[in-house]
């Protein structure tokens, strides 16, 4: 089977209207995104202009919805559009808020699917990174809810939301290869219980809800401005959840869910647990970066046949691997014997932020030195746009230098780099540069 290539929106949409839980006005607006950045929030109404990666190390609380932050910022009920993104089929995107919450819509996911239906999708130049579980991972909660992940060849949920839900106890098997996630789960909206809502209420949430934003069930009835779009809508519904929520893990899971009584709270352990296997595997075969990318790896000797640089500006230890002629996937070790740790805030060192750039820069005269067939240029800054740090590099860590070739003519290219520590992002930049002689 051919693998799957990632992709991302075609074009910039927005979408305005009123936020769940705290009750803002907020223009949300999906963006293109380059391959391997996945979903990252951008709070445009903060300065600097924040941004936080959707990945289950960023979950911050799980009452009635999922929060993300970094910091002092936050991103709160992310479910939904996170949802949706995934069951569009799109891997990257660039997610601007002018508030701290996206808008609810109508409850359901619907609101997003018609923004990314606008947005539309393309394919990148990119292989999908999957997970395939490989032993049953399961947590439970209180009341005999429970969330077992099977290993399988797909993905697929089984869940019954059985709890004091009387009549409304409802139960639904789907997956993605054969129903439809716009028709089938999208459309299905949020459901509360008549005795939740003052609780809610006065712990600060809910703050925008209403009967155009959610399904109230009091007893054997159903209040709500509408008819229930399924007659198992609240199953449905939480299908929906458990797609947004563990579309933090940061890959495409292959595995069956089974889940009674879900909650985000459980998703969202689910998601770490089978997170914690997932890096259980990776020390013990292989480095992600290069299973993504392929063999074709280079140790030191063979990096200093291609680039003139040598210690202690050679800053880069190892290639891990290339995709094609416009990827590659580099490795420094950024020990506490560095030369520049001495006179960089010596009393708390940290890696330079021009020298990441610098690595950056290196990385990708390789894969343009392996492309066209030389050996032995310089790669000589042009321009460097958009770079920004977004964390310290410490002694101990050990940077990931991923680069992408977004055009590359004659003796001058422009490059798209990413330096990760443990997959977080701690700097980035765009970069062209024009090969020389020595």
């Amino acid at each position: 089977m051919a693998s799957l290539k990632q992709t991302t929106v075609r074009e910039p949409q927005s979408v305005k209207g009123f936020a769940l839980h705290t009750g803002a006005n907020v223009t949300l607006t999906v963006k293109p995104a380059l391959a391997n950045s996945g979903y990252v929030f951008k709070r445009i109404d903060l300065p600097d202009e924040p941004t936080v990666t959707a990945h289950i190390d960023h979950v911050k609380q799980v009452e009635r919805a999922t929060t993300l932050g970094e910091g002092s910022v936050k991103i709160h009920t992310v479910e939904h559009l996170l949802s949706a993104l995934r069951g569009c089929g799109i891997d990257n995107a660039s997610i601007e808020l002018d508030a701290n919450e996206p808008p609810i819509g109508d409850g359901s996911g619907l609101i997003f699917i018609e923004l990314l239906e606008k947005a539309g999708k393309q394919e990148l130049d990119a292989i999908v990174a999957e997970f395939e579980l490989h032993e049953p991972v399961r947590v439970t909660g209180r009341d005999g809810a429970y969330l077992i992940a099977w290993p399988s060849d797909r993905f697929e949920v089984s869940c019954t939301n059985a709890n004091h839900l009387g009549k409304h106890t409802q139960f639904r098997t789907w997956n993605p290869e054969t129903g439809n996630y716009a028709k089938e789960i999208a459309r299905a909206r949020t459901f509360v219980f008549y005795e939740e809502v003052q609780p809610l209420m006065e712990k600060g949430l809910i703050k925008g809800g209403s009967l155009e934003n959610a399904v109230v069930i009091r007893g054997d009835a159903i209040l709500s401005r509408e008819p229930l779009r399924y007659e198992d809508e609240f199953v449905r519904h939480k299908i929906l959840d458990i797609i947004g929520d563990l579309s933090l893990f940061p890959a495409r899971l292959k595995a069956h869910i089974y889940a009674v009584k879900p909650s985000h709270g459980l998703n969202v352990e689910l998601a770490r647990e089978i997170y914690k296997q997932y890096k259980q595997r990776q020390s013990q075969r292989m480095p992600f970066e290069q299973q993504l990318f392929g063999d074709g790896g280079m140790d030191t000797t063979d990096i200093m046949k291609i680039l003139p640089h040598r210690p202690p500006f050679l800053l880069v230890d190892r290639i891990l691997g290339f995709e094609g002629d416009n990827k590659i996937v580099g490795q420094k070790a950024v020990t506490m014997n560095e030369p520049f740790f001495p006179g960089h805030f010596p009393g708390h060192p940290v890696m330079p932020g021009v020298l990441q750039v610098e690595a950056m820069a290196q990385v990708a005269s390789i894969l343009v030195c392996r492309a066209s067939g030389v050996a032995g240029k310089i790669g000589y800054f042009m321009s460097a746009d958009k770079v920004k740090w977004r964390k310290p590099v410490l002694p101990g860590d050990t940077l990931i230098i991923e680069v992408e070739l977004t055009r590359s003519r004659g003796k001058v290219a422009r490059a798209y780099g990413v330096c990760r520590v443990k997959n977080e992002i701690v700097s980035e930049g765009e970069l062209m540069f024009g090969l020389v002689d020595p």
